[in-house]
């Protein structure tokens, strides 16, 4: 364990071996650090707040400060991070709420680009790319293997499923089922399937076809959602993806972003999708 001569760390915080603390970082009482972990300078890492092994937290990032929510009266609340993490410059990670869950929950294998805000009561999944800027508010999921894009703000409670890709400069107000893709300006829109992204990830060409037709079943079909999911409630049985697409769909409350066309909800201008690149 190294801790440079400059930071401030409570003596009832639990730093591992192999855990690095860089200059002018501030550690809380009620943090516990696991091994192999490097904090670089001027992080303050506060509340009750536990980092996974292997992880690297940049400069002026903030972990564990109270939510930004009027309700919260100071509660015993947690952030929880797991192993492998990459943070960047200024991201913020608040701590939850208690009628929210308590937790506030990032997984392992992550990248979060400078600049990303997790708000109160997030969970985040494995493998997920958040590029620069991008903002979640309260009480959002985000499934594992997930890219959001830069400077993409998402409305509280919504949900992204697995292996879902939300192009750069997007506000999102609803779900954006798994496997998907969505774009578009002030509120984005679903722009088809993920293809790539599942390719990249070894999903079968097979596996691929039949999420493309269960997809446009229930987006372009012209049928209601409930008809449309009754038409492949057969398929499903033989093809877990296509099951968890209609799950995903069937359990939304805020209700599921709609396809649109690659236009921007203001112009004629084709939306770029915007892939993080580190």
């Amino acid at each position: 364990m190294t801790v440079h001569a400059t930071a401030v760390v409570h003596p009832k915080a639990v730093l591992a071996d192999g855990v690095e603390i860089g200059p002018y970082t501030v550690i809380g009482e009620n943090v516990t650090i696991e091994a192999g972990t490097t904090i670089a300078s001027h992080v303050v890492v506060e509340g009750r707040t536990n980092i996974g092994e292997d992880c690297t937290v940049s400069p002026f990032v903030s972990i564990g400060t109270s939510p930004q929510h009027l309700c919260y009266q100071g509660e015993d609340t947690l952030v929880t991070i797991g192993r492998n993490n990459t943070i960047r410059e200024f991201v913020t990670v608040n701590r939850a709420t208690e009628f929210g869950g308590g937790v506030t929950t990032i997984g392992d294998n992550n990248l979060l680009m400078a600049y990303v805000h997790i708000a109160h009561d997030c969970l985040l999944g494995n493998h997920i790319v958040m590029a620069n800027a991008a903002t979640l508010a309260g009480h959002i999921s985000i499934g594992d293997h997930s890219v959001i894009g830069g400077l993409v703000g998402i409305h509280q409670y919504v949900r992204i499923g697995r292996f879902a890709m939300v192009g750069g400069c997007s506000a999102l107000g609803q779900d954006v089922p798994p496997f998907t893709r969505a774009a578009g300006g002030y509120r984005a829109h679903l722009i088809g399937l993920n293809t790539l992204g599942l390719s990249r990830n070894g999903f079968s060409s097979e596996t691929i076809q039949s999420l493309k037709a269960a997809y446009s079943t229930l987006f372009h079909s012209g049928l209601k959602q409930v008809e449309s999911i009754q038409m492949l409630q057969g398929v499903a049985q033989n093809i877990p993806e296509v099951l968890e697409l209609i799950q995903f769909i069937k359990g939304t409350k805020r209700g599921v972003c709609r396809s649109g066309s690659l236009k921007m909800n203001t112009g004629d201008e084709r939306v770029e999708e915007l892939t993080a690149s580190r």
